[in-house]
């Protein structure tokens, strides 16, 4: 049996004790009325994986099976769980301690159904906030249904806090011109999920774009006045301009009049005490509208000094303030100037994380969350090795330079065209290394993930999905690219030199996955399909990436020809009818195989849209239409110049 995160304390027993149909879970009176509704989430587990549910009673009975009780001798979120033949009885620190522990019962019952193995175990959080930053604002903005799917499976896992990152997607007064074109999250969705999270002891923190990361709104007739480069509204879409451009311009005074008009109408929707202002990747900052102030106070005090006024105007509405921490990475010092309490969110994504913008903070003596990622952006499946390992060296370094939290990050570069749920192993990898430091191997909680959450009878299910990502050659980020004129070459062209055998490998996989749906869950086999769809995607995308080389060698080669034609008439070392015979060779073979090149192209932009159709169910059954259509753009694009042979200029 596994528990995930693994418990501080568990020493196993001899024996189990059967949850027998007639008996009941009693709450006593030392609970808070809100632990019947913890209560009513074990009996509808128990429903679920036993076929039967207990009834719930408070005080006592002599049917007792589980007995829920608080004791404040305990620490607040800690929870002692004991497990014999006589019955169940668990008491927590608080009724959080309480939740806790249900939820560890929840998942002894997923395993083990109504024989629940005797055992005692004492338990309790390592790192107060285990929490994630879920972007629902560069490609998708998920369905409700989907929302709570997430909290829910956030708190099984003892997660206590939850970001839904805002640029444009909310429905913002006097803002139509920004979201007509989308379909955004509403005031009173953003309350029911609020008090659907404080339900279940997560904390619903607002994180609203207020600096930098404006894009869309900046791009709007209505306030590109305020973007530091106005212009930039003229210019095509493009996902890369996206993420690096769009700031506001902090000499014009309307600019942080504008920010604080948005905090002010978001802010009210949430019961949690932070707000997150963001103020990240600031790159345009002092480079356009604002240059001649920062010529006079330097591009280091312009950011300061608006960072602090929002953060204070975040402190006077009675919220503790938030931002991430990039830009004052090289001068921490400046933590010091901020709101007592600020809470600097300091990112790193790599596989090899070092701590050096931990322990410069914790030295500045900044309030400081840990904040790692799932590794999903750009991706059709994300890269769980590179998860694993970033989201254990980030925990660590919270761990040693004790840092107030971990925030787990989820981001949506370039369409946020990961399927949601395939970012569930580096979710639990969050939640695991957070609650206990005591981490296992890759291939220990891959295995643990597997049982525990797909209900996999043979363990293998994330070991397998962990190998997709690695056979990608050619990827998203290099078609987004290659469509927005950023990389119009491929160099080198041995990149594709292995691109037979990493589509056999993916296809080896493919019939993996279809061999493990008999050891799954019924309710789990579902989730198969997504991971199929993606690894066809994976395959047509660096196919695609192929012909295009193709062309570009074809291109160049041409173009070499004609040089060496021209060179050889100059200097008269060759007969004008050798020449002339050659040229028709040449262009014989030429025509054959750019014949043979574009029928493959025609048949591959085929197969991309017939792709693409399936891609758009599977999104749809979990997000709404959002972004799609710009995912679509690309997919579009790249039948196009597939069918065309057309190269970008």
């Amino acid at each position: 049996m596994y528990l995930i995160p693994k418990p501080q304390q568990w020493a196993k027993k001899d024996g189990i004790f059967i949850l027998e149909y007639d008996r009941r879970i009693v709450i006593h009176p030392s609970c808070g009325t809100e632990v019947f509704r913890y209560a009513k989430m074990l009996k509808d587990d128990l429903v679920r994986y036993a076929g039967y549910g207990l009834d719930i009673t408070r005080g006592s009975s002599k049917k007792t099976a589980v007995k829920l009780a608080v004791s404040h001798e305990l620490p607040e979120e800690s929870y002692r769980l004991n497990v014999s033949g006589q019955g169940i009885e668990l008491t927590g620190g608080s009724d959080t301690g309480v939740l806790y522990g249900i939820q560890t019962l929840r998942q002894m019952i997923r395993q083990e159904g109504a024989c629940i193995p005797c055992l005692s175990i004492f338990d309790y959080p390592d790192t107060a906030v285990r929490g994630l930053h879920y972007d629902v604002t560069r490609g998708r903005v998920p369905t409700m249904e989907y929302l709570k799917r997430l909290v829910d499976q956030m708190a099984l896992y003892k997660m206590n806090q939850l970001q839904l990152y805002i640029e444009h997607s909310f429905l913002f007064e006097d803002c139509s011109e920004v979201w007509r074109d989308d379909t955004p999250l509403t005031a009173e969705e953003l309350l029911e999920l609020d008090t659907y999270c404080r339900e279940r002891k997560i904390d619903l923190v607002p994180s609203l774009a207020c600096f930098g990361h404006l894009y869309k709104t900046l791009r709007t007739k209505t306030y590109r006045h305020l973007c530091e480069f106005p212009d930039m509204a003229e210019q095509p879409f493009g996902f890369v301009d996206r993420m690096e451009h769009h700031t506001l311009d902090v000499s014009n005074e309307e600019s942080l009049r504008f920010a604080k008009k948005r905090i002010e109408e978001y802010m009210p929707l949430f019961s949690s005490k932070y707000f997150n202002i963001c103020a990240d990747e600031t790159f345009d900052l002092g480079k356009g509208r604002s240059r001649e102030l920062a010529e006079q106070k330097g591009v280091k005090q312009l950011y300061l000094d608006f960072l602090r006024q929002l953060c204070d105007f975040v402190k006077e509405k009675g919220k503790i303030p938030m931002f991430w921490g990039d830009v004052i990475w090289s001068f921490p010092e400046i933590a010091a100037e901020l709101p007592r309490g600020t809470v600097c969110l300091n990112w790193g994504y790599e596989r090899d994380q070092t701590d050096d913008t931990v322990r410069r903070l914790a030295e500045a003596g900044a309030v400081q969350y840990c904040c790692p990622g799932v590794s999903g952006w750009d991706q059709l499946v994300n890269r769980l090795d590179v998860a694993y390992e970033n989201i254990r060296l980030m925990c660590s370094y919270a761990a040693k330079y004790r840092a107030a939290g971990v925030l787990n990050t989820d981001w949506g570069d370039c369409g946020h065209i990961n399927h949601p749920e395939f970012s569930t192993a580096g979710i639990i990898y969050g939640a695991a290394f957070t609650w206990n430091q005591e981490v296992p191997s890759f291939e220990e909680i891959n295995r643990q993930i597997s049982v525990l959450e797909y209900q996999d009878a043979s363990g293998q299910l994330v070991g397998i999905i962990a190998e997709i990502s690695k056979h990608w050659i050619y990827k998203w980020r290099d078609l987004v690219n290659y469509m927005e004129h950023r990389d119009t070459a491929f160099k080198p062209p041995e990149r594709f030199a292995k691109l037979q055998e990493e589509t056999e490998a993916l296809e080896a996989i493919k019939r993996k996955l279809y061999r493990i749906l008999p050891c799954l869950g019924t309710e789990t086999r579902a989730q198969i399909k997504p991971y199929l769809m993606a690894i066809e995607g994976m395959e047509l995308v660096q196919e695609a990436g192929a012909v295009f080389s193709e062309r570009w060698m074809e291109e160049k080669a041409v173009s070499g020809e004609e040089r060496i034609e021209e060179k050889a008439v100059f200097v008269g070392k060759r007969p004008e009818e050798e020449t002339v015979s050659g040229e028709k060779q040449t262009e014989k073979k030429t025509v054959s195989g750019e014949k043979r090149t574009e029928e493959r192209a025609d048949r591959l932009a085929a197969r991309l849209e017939e792709w693409f159709y399936q891609y758009k169910k599977i999104w749809r059954s979990v997000s709404r239409e959002s972004e799609l259509y710009r995912v679509q753009d690309v997919i579009f694009w790249c039948d196009d110049y597939l069918r065309r042979g057309l190269l970008p200029k």
